[in-house]
């Protein structure tokens, strides 16, 4: 089995949209990136964070429940867990963040598991990039390929950092609105050259609603995002997009610039089901008959002959 390493975090998200609200629930980038990870079964999935004492043995259970290796989960005692609290308005592309609890997260040092040095496929989380490298360092053997996610917030507090540690990754993955700004250009295809030229081989730029354009070298692939008639949380929906996009290429082995185009696919597909509920719930409880049925969706959505 090949091995996926997800370093990411685990959290409690509380989160109101038009739809409705919720208290404290599961959330976080790599809870979010494993749980879809975990619909390619021939994959060994990993995932390194921190939380506090106050995370419930449930959500634990949840996660092996679907063969994701918790070992890399380091539990601080009289810790509490990372907290963040979101509203969406009525276009559901923006928020605003109403509190963050960094907690545990704020003193986190990852610790990889020893079994999963030597993984074929590392995704970095949205997370500080030195704290992104210091995982990344801990590998015993270079990955096949290191994938990364960031934000705008980054660039704005350690872009030196991050720029050191591009140098090092093979694929990065934001959105529209960082991408302009970390390449200070507008036109995403001239952005998409000058991030390439800061290291990633594969730049992915997620537009939310409107699909994923994917750069590599002089070629470019767009893949739409399906049209839902609902949308509750587009939470964790990116995050969702990087476990389809990593699982799947981890599961094929081979690296070509076909199979990352199948992966921005997977990816989107899975992101998909993650909006149609609050949280996590959708994307814990998807089977494989229904993410069988919208991957030939997305088919006929793209389908024409000339």
């Amino acid at each position: 089995m090949s091995k996926l390493l997800i370093i990411g975090t685990v959290a409690f998200d509380a989160i109101e949209t038009p739809f409705g609200k919720t208290d404290k629930i599961l959330g976080g980038a790599g809870t979010y990136t494993g749980l879809s990870a975990s619909n390619f079964k021939n994959v060994d999935t990993a995932l390194v964070s921190v939380v506090g004492n106050d995370f419930p043995q449930e959500h634990f259970d949840l996660l092996k429940s679907k063969n994701i290796n918790i070992d890399g989960i380091e539990v601080v005692k009289d810790g509490k867990t990372f907290f963040w609290s979101g509203k969406y308005h009525t276009n559901m592309n923006k928020r605003d963040t109403m509190v963050t609890e960094l907690n545990v997260l704020e003193h986190f040092k990852p610790v990889v598991p020893e079994e999963y040095k030597d993984a074929e496929i590392v995704m970095l989380g949205n997370l500080h990039p030195l704290v992104q490298n210091a995982g990344l360092e801990q590998m015993s053997k270079k990955p096949k390929m290191v994938v990364l996610d960031t934000m705008n917030f980054w660039m704005d507090i350690a872009l030196d950092d991050l720029k050191t540690l591009l140098k090092k990754v093979d694929v990065i993955t934001i959105n529209d609105e960082e991408a302009q700004q970390l390449s200070g250009e507008y036109s995403l295809v001239k952005a998409a050259k000058v991030i390439h030229e800061m290291g990633p081989k594969y730049v992915v730029i997620k537009k939310g609603e409107h699909g994923a354009l994917l750069f590599h070298e002089e070629n470019m692939f767009f893949a739409p995002a399906l049209p839902l008639a609902d949308v509750f949380d587009p939470t964790g929906a990116g995050d969702t997009f990087a476990g389809g996009f990593t699982g799947y290429l981890a599961q094929q082995g081979e690296l070509s610039f076909e199979n990352i185009k199948n992966a921005v696919i997977w990816g989107s597909n899975l992101a998909s089901f993650t909006v149609e509920e609050f949280g996590v719930k959708r994307i814990a409880e998807v089977t494989e008959p229904e993410v069988l049925e919208r991957l030939e969706k997305f088919k006929d959505l793209t389908k024409f002959s000339l």
